[in-house]
């Protein structure tokens, strides 16, 4: 079955590609997978049918074993007649389909592999055994859903019928998973049939079953949630004939009747159900009647008929049972075979409107007499099979509601609430034979004054072929009633029947007070129809001018306007307003959480050095001073300051890795900060710190003693011995170091690290796409050694040019030249030049080293990019092309493939991920050499870092100079160099490198 599960999936994404040579013909082969799957359900059925628990077929796929996570699925009596509708009746429409759409259709395959995707999701639904696959599923149908109703996107009516049908049902959805949480966690597992086997009474699970109802009545379109279904009638007809008549409304009523048995016990269950679907059965009838579109008759039909279905379903009663199965099962035969003939009258006559039709029987009789045959079952006509069910239901309700049942005795509410269901069904059916007599008069009969319809004179047998074969299954499962009723028996066998003698399902009982009802039904119908004038002025004259959907678009509309006004409340443009915000919240909740702890330490040390003390008080001044400080550059050093403290405090605290990384973090983020600031105003502005100044300081102050105490209380709050005291003797034994800190970055939560490799990449792709305003250009040309050297030489043979004719007189930076002379450090140029290529030697020492002593990829890759920052400063965006060639994203890229395949190598040597291997040996020169695999993925983190240092520097330093039209370039010589360089390295001028 999970097999079944994985072609569905796999055949709709292959539909895709085959749509454009096959055209509508991809019908034809979308359709052999609910074929398929159709076969495989009908040969489970000896398993199913034998009624043995050891041989229904289960299967178990784990998912998460650690959260003891499976995927589990069973086909049991309820599931396998699901089943079989889903994928019979999703077969036939896919056929259907081959003859409805046109091969040039827009959107032809997307269509068609959301279908069949939908048949998927609505097959795994019905066997899910896991509460947890089923929410999966359930949402996914509406998902799917949601694209199929809005299929003809160019049309408004469609998209807001999808967004309706899927905002509807997603909150149902959502409603219900609440509920199938507290089932699975009050009963331990997420089995669904051991949750119904052993379902405990209380509080807690009338509440998980009345949430779970929630999403079953909104999926099946029960009032008040019933108007999203006439809407969703803006789909194309294949797919109200599948997901509107057979599949999707049909997943709610498929759950009642799964939680049936043990939800039959449980305070509210049968009076919310019956409650509900009278008033469900009775307004979607009354609406049905009065429709003058064929197929929103027929929408409003299946409202009433799920409002029925759901009165059965949810009587829970052994006879009950059967009915509602059998009602089920005729239900979606002949309102999908329905639905389809209004698809062929549409498509064809090009109308659906009753009032245009007229002689259409007589030029399509075959047409005429499938749907005769269907809008008798659906009328609850012998000999069709919609008789049977009707019947079983009538019988099922007057033996509750008279005590004549071989059942253990209902108390008297129940059969009090028997005897109301009984006298709504009656009303039901009654409405059903007249918006099935009026369905049939407006499609096919002749009209006075009404032109008889010219088209449909011959309607090709394809087309004819998914509605002829529903029809001729309603007629034969009614004298077939018997085999249908031992297929059915597995599921009414769950209630409990002491009787000797249970009801069966057959065509013909004799005559009972069930048929005399029946009669009634069909009797008054025939009356409503026959006074359809009266009854159409009476239904004007009690016409409510506000609907259900009317109240949905208010109350959609009154959230825009709520949102918008909140929008204009919150959203001020404001950053001081919005940290401001975040830090009050952040206040209040966090002290509230700390006053109802009880988590204080029972005493306190204020330090352990007294250097310690020094430290912090420097840090509390230069804190002070950033709230002072008048000019941006001074704030962002004293800001600064705490960094490099709170790095002192890693060195005493003996953490010489982090107290390193730290120093060279606030550093890379010090430089930074100023290539931002050289855009932005020396000063903070007149008006920075003026206003609100208390509550400001408050507010600050208020975060500051906060934090201080959570810091406080988190380190008394602990009272088992961490798990980090055993990591240095893990670092050694697994990963082979001794630098606890680098191993456990590489090895021990190497997929954290690969996780934060991922986000730094991400962070990088957005700052470059924020300031590079064309394309993204920060790449130099990816040439052949030979080329490169040729364009180097280019550029030195341009400054010995240059100097000879004494513009130059030595260029110990390439491209300092390009600099204006005032902006220069010849200091600096002969610094950097004299210490780049030993600041490169000691990050590669830090790099290689990291395993055992302090370095390692992220320490090593800070201060190469350190050098890179050096080049920068020291001769401009020119300087740094030509130290580092290669575009930052290629050294993303190629670090995090590197960091990756040092993960996922040792999968294919049959290892788990990120497993390291150890060498150790003598090599000649090097002496002792050791060397673990894990240093790879470090040597990933290295170019990670060194990517992101080099895009930083691209964008908001060398992207940032070229926007500012090179404001440090000089007009007159030194402009004349940097054209040069411009000449000799091919970069357009004024073009980013």
């Amino acid at each position: 079955m999970l097999i079944v599960l994985m072609v569905f999936g796999a055949a709709a994404i292959a539909l895709l590609p085959l749509a454009r040579p096959l055209g509508a013909r991809v019908f034809w082969v979308a359709a052999l997978v609910p074929l398929g799957a159709f076969v495989h359900t009908l040969l489970q059925a000896p398993a199913v049918l034998s009624q043995d628990a050891a041989r229904v077929p289960v299967e178990r796929f784990t998912w998460i074993a650690q959260l003891d996570l499976t995927l589990d699925v069973r086909m049991d009596t309820l599931s396998w007649v699901l089943a079989l509708v889903v994928t019979g009746v999703g077969s036939l429409v896919l056929l259907y389909c081959a003859g409805y759409f046109r091969d040039d259709e827009p959107g032809l395959g997307r269509f068609s592999a959301v279908l069949l995707a939908f048949a998927g999701a609505m097959f795994g639904l019905v066997i899910a055994d896991d509460v947890y696959l089923l929410f999966l599923l359930w949402e996914a149908t509406s998902v799917f859903s949601y694209l199929l109703i809005g299929h003809y996107t160019h049309r408004r009516a469609s998209r807001g019928a999808a967004l309706q049908a899927l905002v509807t049902t997603t909150l149902g959805g959502l409603v219900m998973l609440v509920g199938l949480v507290l089932l699975a966690v009050q009963a331990g597992t997420s089995s669904l049939t051991a949750i119904l086997a052993e379902l405990p009474a209380g509080p807690l699970t009338t509440t998980a079953i009345m949430l779970v109802l929630v999403g079953a009545l909104s999926k099946s379109a029960i009032v008040p949630l019933h108007f999203w279904l006439p809407g969703a009638m803006a789909a194309p007809t294949p797919v109200s004939a599948y997901l509107h008549a057979a599949a999707m409304v049909k997943a709610g009523i498929y759950l009642i009747l799964r939680l049936a048995p043990a939800g039959v016990d449980v305070p509210g269950w049968r009076e919310v159900l019956i409650v509900l679907g009278l008033v469900t059965l009775l307004l979607g009838g009354w609406a049905a009647l009065k429709q003058t579109d064929l197929k929103l008759l027929l929408a409003y039909g299946t409202v009433s008929q799920l409002g029925l279905l759901v009165v059965v379903a949810g009587f829970g009663t052994r006879d009950t049972a059967l009915a509602a199965l059998a009602l089920l099962l005729a239900h979606a035969l002949f309102k999908s075979a329905l639905f389809l003939v209004v698809g062929i009258i549409d498509h064809e006559a090009g109308t659906r409107d009753l009032r245009k039709l007229s002689g259409l029987g007589r030029r399509s009789p075959w047409l005429a007499a499938i749907a005769g045959a269907v809008l008798a079952s659906m009328a609850g006509l012998p000999p069709v099979f919609g008789f049977v069910a009707k019947e079983t239901v009538l019988y099922a309700l007057l033996a509750a509601a008279t005590g004549q049942t071989g059942e253990a005795p209902l108390d008297a509410a129940a059969q009090v609430w028997a005897a109301v269901a009984l006298v709504g069904v009656v009303v039901g059916s009654a409405l059903t034979v007249a918006y099935s007599i009026r369905f049939f008069w407006g499609a096919f009969a002749r009209k006075p004054g009404v032109d008889d319809v010219t088209a449909l004179a011959v309607v090709s047998r394809r087309f004819l072929l998914a509605p002829a074969v529903l029809a001729v299954t309603s007629l034969a499962l009614g004298p077939l009633a018997g085999l249908v009723d031992a297929g059915l028996a597995g599921y009414p066998a769950l209630f409990p029947y002491p009787g000797e003698v249970a009801y069966h399902l057959a065509l013909w009982h004799g005559l009972t007070p069930e048929l005399g009802l029946s009669a009634l039904a069909i009797g008054l119908g025939a009356l409503l129809f026959a006074a359809r004038a009266p009854v159409a002025r009476l239904q004007a004259r009690l016409a409510s001018e506000y609907t259900a959907s009317e109240a949905y678009w208010d109350a959609m509309g009154a959230v825009d306007r709520l949102a918008v006004r909140v929008t204009s409340l919150t959203q001020r443009g404001s950053l001081p307003f919005y940290l401001g915000v975040i830090l009050v919240v952040f206040i209040g909740v966090t002290t509230a959480g700390l006053l109802l702890g009880d988590s204080w330490p029972s005493e306190l040390r204020l330090w352990d050095h007294p250097a310690q003390l020094a430290i912090g008080v420097v840090m509390i001044i230069a804190a002070i001073a950033a709230t002072q400080a008048q000019k941006r550059f001074a704030a962002l050093v004293v800001v600064g300051v705490t960094g490099f403290g709170m790095s002192a405090i890693f060195a005493l605290q003996g953490a010489p890795d982090l107290a390193l990384t730290q120093i060279l973090v606030e550093v890379v983020t010090l430089i930074a900060f100023v290539l931002v600031l050289r855009r932005l105003p020396a000063r903070l502005g007149d008006k920075h710190g003026s206003s609100h100044r208390l509550l400001r300081a408050g507010i600050g102050i208020g975060v500051g003693l906060v934090m201080a105490l959570v810091a406080i209380i988190v380190a008394g709050a602990r009272i088992e011995q961490p798990i980090s005291l055993a990591w240095p003797q893990l670092a050694y034994e697994i990963g082979h170091g001794r630098n606890t800190v680098n191993v456990a970055l590489v090895d021990l939560r190497g997929w954290d690290t690969m996780g934060e490799l991922a986000v730094v990449i991400a962070a990088a792709t957005g700052v470059a796409s924020l300031l590079f305003l064309r394309s993204r250009g920060d790449t130099p040309p990816r040439l052949g050694r030979a080329v490169v050297k040729r364009r180097i030489s280019a550029r030195l043979d341009r400054v010995r040019e240059q100097g000879e004719q004494g513009e130059l007189r030595n260029a110990w930076i390439l491209a300092g030249p390009t600099l204006d002379p005032r902006h220069r450090s010849i200091l600096l140029e002969v610094v950097v030049r004299l210490t780049f290529h030993a600041i490169i030697v000691i990050s590669l020492y830090l790099l290689f080293a990291g395993h055992n002593l302090p370095g390692g990829g992220f320490v090593g890759g800070l201060v190469a990019g350190l050098a890179l920052v050096a080049r920068y400063l020291a001769g401009g965006r020119y300087e740094l092309g030509a130290a580092l060639p290669v575009g930052a994203g290629a050294v993303l890229g190629s670090g995090l493939i590197i960091a990756a395949g040092a993960a996922l190598v040792p999968v294919l040597l049959g290892a788990p991920p990120l497993t390291s291997a150890y060498w150790e040996g003598e090599l000649w020169l090097l002496g002792e050499v050791e060397f673990v695999t894990s240093t790879i993925f470090d040597v990933g983190v290295y170019l990670v870092v060194v990517g992101l240092v080099l895009d930083v520097l691209r964008s908001l330093g060398g992207e940032v100079d070229r926007q500012g039209g090179d404001e440090l370039a000089p007009a007159g010589r030194a402009g004349a160099a940097s054209t040069a360089l411009d000449a000799a390295t091919g970069t357009p001028a004024g073009g980013a490198r």
